[in-house]
């Protein structure tokens, strides 16, 4: 039996969630990726609560210019911020079932550049 597109990323999706667990030392950092936008956020999963979010919607990349891909590497380098203001500095890197590829991979670099370590 062949699985769709859709079912074959909610299958990667549980596998990574069975390791990557956020808590209140270390976050989990998630990546949505959409066509068009991207939305990262840190998540405690102990408490279910989410410490701070940057997406490529917010009003600081509105103006923006550059393709998708330069959008997502400044959206990592403000959830890196983000998070260094309220005091994390180490996260879990969720891909929420996405290839560590193109956007996603530009998302993480640019938040490793501003000074989180996954």
């Amino acid at each position: 039996m062949k699985l769709s597109k859709t079912q074959r990323k909610y299958r990667i999706r549980r596998r990574i969630r069975k390791v990557s667990i956020g808590t209140v030392e270390r976050p989990r950092l998630s990546v949505f990726r959409s066509n068009k936008e991207i939305y990262v956020q840190l998540i405690d999963d102990n408490s279910g609560t989410t410490l701070a979010a940057a997406s490529s919607r917010d009003k600081d990349f509105e103006k923006a210019k550059g393709n998708k891909s330069e959008i997502a590497t400044l959206v990592g380098k403000a959830i890196a911020e983000k998070s260094k203001k309220a005091g994390f500095d180490k996260v879990a890197f969720d891909r929420g079932g996405n290839l560590y590829h193109g956007r996603v991979k530009a998302l993480a670099e640019g938040a490793r550049e501003a000074g989180l370590t996954f």
